[in-house]
């Protein structure tokens, strides 16, 4: 940003009136004296009606302006939150986020696709607004958003097959979609919408391939569960203890010693959920948490890059004290992926 402090040579007198500078060499004429002020050479000014602001006549010391000086401390400004967020509304958030999931598998499993589908339409409804925005970059949206849908609801019938399928038809509509915006910035367009559905919707498609196996409410919970041991543990150790930054031009705030609380976490949420709900091993749960947790950071991680490329805080307001949907997603996406192939190649599909 532009310092217009430093630019500007324009004197503004007390009246508000703008004056052009002094030649050079010209002295300064001395600022007048006013009654009553703490410091000599400096008017007091007064809102005035139209006409703007005008200097205030003497100021009588039983004022409490005309003695700022004498002694009053000032108000401390309030420190942030060591949290880094509202917490309570980011438990409570979460505490219903989670009862939603619970019910939908408890209830009829398949829901929790739905509930797949409805997030990744969110999230690539925000991801698209911000480049626009930010970066100027056009999205092919609609291309985007059903070929998303296609590749969560193809993954149902059909696997990793249906789910690529509706990938590569989705690529391929986005290219000629943009077609009509001509040549400039058509393979920023399409790099950046080809990244959305990649990043969305088809890492989204392998948490819903989790689903359709007899055992598929444990194989969800188990990715869940230790998705959200790894952030919560991360979250706590690096609140309580973290002084060493991981990655500080990328994220600031992740220290080594939240990742170490993150292992703790996945670790231990891997071993308890892959034996006791998938009938596993304890060391294969082990594995499984510690794949979760690099997976998890590593989500973390490029989200935090995309947002300060971006410059953006968060990528959107929905969730108080999470920010957006892809706020969320940015760990479970990538941990979708190595939970299903972890899953498929520990426990066969029941």
């Amino acid at each position: 940003m532009a310092q217009v402090s430093e630019e500007r040579e324009d004197r503004v007198d007390a009246t508000g009136e703008e004056h052009p500078a002094a030649a050079p060499g010209t002295p300064e004429p001395a600022a007048p004296e006013f009654p009553g002020t703490a410091e000599a050479g400096r008017a007091p000014v007064t809102p005035a009606g139209p006409g703007g602001s005008v200097p205030a006549g003497p100021v009588s010391a039983a004022e409490p302006s005309a003695a700022p000086d004498q002694g009053v401390p000032a108000p401390e400004a309030k420190k942030a939150s060591k949290a880094g967020r509202n917490l309570p509304a980011a438990i409570g958030v979460g505490l219903l986020l989670g009862a939603a999931i619970i019910v939908s598998l408890l209830t009829v499993r398949f829901l929790f696709i739905g509930i797949i589908a409805i997030a990744i339409a969110v999230g690539t409804f925000e991801f698209a607004g911000v480049l626009r925005r930010v970066a100027g970059t056009r999205v092919a949206v609609i291309p985007v958003l059903v070929g998303g849908q296609a590749m969560i609801w193809l993954a149902w019938p059909f696997g990793r097959e249906g789910a690529l399928t509706a990938f590569v038809l989705t690529v391929l509509a986005c290219l000629l979609w943009r077609l009509p915006g001509g040549a400039k910035g058509y393979l920023l367009d399409i790099s950046a919408s080809a990244f959305a559905a990649a990043y969305l919707p088809l890492f989204g498609a392998f948490a819903a391939m989790l689903v359709p196996p007899s055992d598929g409410v444990g194989r969800v919970l188990t990715f869940l569960i230790g998705v959200v041991a790894s952030d919560t543990g991360g979250y706590i150790a690096g609140v309580l203890g973290g002084k060493h930054p991981m990655a500080p031009t990328i994220s600031p705030k992740k220290t080594w010693e939240g990742f170490g609380g993150s292992l703790v976490g996945g670790v231990v949420a891997g071993a308890l959920t892959l034996s006791l709900l998938l009938d596993g091993h304890v060391w294969q749960g082990v594995l499984f948490g510690v794949a979760i947790v690099l997976t998890a950071t590593l989500g973390d991680l490029v989200e935090s890059l995309i947002k300060r490329d971006l410059g953006v805080k968060d990528m959107g307001t929905l969730l108080p004290g999470h920010g957006g949907i892809m706020d969320r997603l940015d760990s479970l996406l990538p941990s979708a992926v190595v939970s299903w192939l972890l899953l498929s190649a520990f426990v066969p599909l029941g």
